[in-house]
């Protein structure tokens, strides 16, 4: 790569999301509230109608699916941010803004809508978690030995999930204190152009990441590995992480579409930035296939059968036709649809990859959570898409009030020089 000089105060970068119109501040929540609310309407129809019990279980399943994948992109901005800082990018700079405000919406956005997760565990049920149903550990052996990672370490009989709880907190303080903290700091820079502020990332970020990584793996372990208590993969976390990636890069790409279409980032975010989020992009669909594919095999060749049952469930009853789609659509059809340069360097190429990637990425989380709510029959259905919605618009009205007033690019970043001339060879 090579640079020509760009002088950041020639151009007009100072713009923030109200430069949006009023619009962007009212929609995404009325959406959102609309679709919960006909999710729930639809959970309570079906009750009527089929299976009242159920109906509860399958609306805080498709609930969790659809926190898990709206999540996994948070997570995936607060990696970025964190490797942003760690490798000294400069290319970044200009895209960084919009990850760091996707980063500090897990708090307290993220933490609020966990609650109806956590409750749910609380009222030791079994609905979402088997494991938080005592009587399911009395029947399960192998469960009854695992259970005090979940409830008390100390005595196995107690069946309150003071540890699953416990974690949760960690895991949020963790990222509510890095996601907002790289945020208000970066926010700071903007008003001092002081440059130690970025010498302070660099080094808060070399422990970050170990912090996170581990935070993250935990938090899939607990949060959609353990829905099948009696089912391990050591490959689980990083397979989750490398979801995060691919569904953030996607997300970003589309975010700034959004945003240049709309007259904000035009100048700071060059075809040459969007030519490398399609390379990120276009790498971690092929990571996420290398570590899907590698917990497959492990698990396969080992054929143990408390290993092979997570598969065996979504080989039957529908489940294969999802497992081969995400074969096909989220690795071999975008694995050559984003290799070339030109789809790349092409606004909407890459848009409608980036969506194709969103899209796919939600079947990936659905793939995980709810073979374990169907007990056999595929369920995909009005439930789904809307509590996706519901949740989908509250997550967007979250970052743009996490973005409100702040520039959407760091204007006195030391390195903005450097990433407005960055020029792909």
């Amino acid at each position: 790569m090579h640079h020509h000089h760009v002088d950041p105060a020639s151009l007009d970068l100072s713009r923030t999301v109200a430069d949006l119109g009023p619009s962007v501040n009212r929609w995404p929540l009325l959406i959102g509230a609309a679709g919960l609310a006909t999710a729930i309407v639809a959970a309570v129809v079906r009750a009527f109608i089929v299976d009242g019990e159920n109906s509860l279980e399958r609306f805080l399943f498709a609930y969790l699916h659809s926190y898990l994948y709206f999540l996994s992109i948070s997570l995936g901005a607060l990696f970025f941010v964190i490797v942003h800082h760690l490798t000294r990018a400069g290319w970044s700079v200009t895209v960084r803004r919009v990850a760091e405000v996707l980063a500090a919406n897990l708090w307290p956005t993220f933490a609020l809508l966990f609650l109806p997760i956590l409750v749910a565990v609380w009222m030791r049920s079994g609905l979402v978690f088997p494991w938080s149903d005592p009587a399911y550990v009395a029947d399960h052996p192998v469960v009854y030995h695992k259970i005090g990672y979940f409830n008390v370490p100390w005595d196995r009989d107690v069946a309150f999930p003071l540890f699953f709880t416990l974690r949760a907190i960690l895991y949020f303080a963790v990222w509510a204190f890095l996601g907002r903290g790289f945020l208000r700091r970066s926010v700071e820079q903007d008003a001092t152009g002081e440059p130690s502020i970025s010498k302070r990332f660099e080094g808060r970020s070399a422990w970050a990441v170990l912090v996170v990584f581990l935070t993250v793996t935990f938090a899939s372990i607990d949060w959609a590995m353990s829905l099948d208590p009696e089912w391990f993969s050591t490959m689980f976390g990083v397979y989750y992480i490398a979801g995060c990636a691919v569904s953030f890069f996607a997300a970003l790409w589309v975010i700034v579409y959004f945003l240049q279409s709309r007259g904000v980032l035009v100048e700071a975010v060059t075809v040459e930035h969007q030519h490398d989020i399609g390379k990120y992009l276009h790498g971690f669909i092929i990571f996420w296939t290398y570590i899907a594919f590698c917990q497959f095999l492990l698990i396969w060749y080992a054929d143990l059968p408390e290993e092979t049952q997570w598969y065996l469930v979504r080989q039957n009853g529908g489940w294969q036709w999802i497992g081969l789609t995400l074969i096909l659509c989220h690795f071999a059809i975008p694995f050559f649809g984003v290799m070339s340069r030109h789809v790349k360097r092409n606004r909407k190429a890459l848009l409608f990859w980036c969506v194709w990637m969103l899209v796919f990425h939600w079947f990936d989380i659905y793939y995980i959570v709810m073979p374990q709510a169907a007990h056999g029959s595929l369920p995909l259905g009005l439930i789904d898409v809307a509590t996706a919605v519901g949740i989908g618009g509250i997550v967007v009205a979250g970052t743009v009030r996490t973005a409100a007033g702040h520039a959407l690019v760091p204007i006195r970043d030391p390195r903005l020089a450097e990433s407005l001339a960055f020029h792909n060879i």
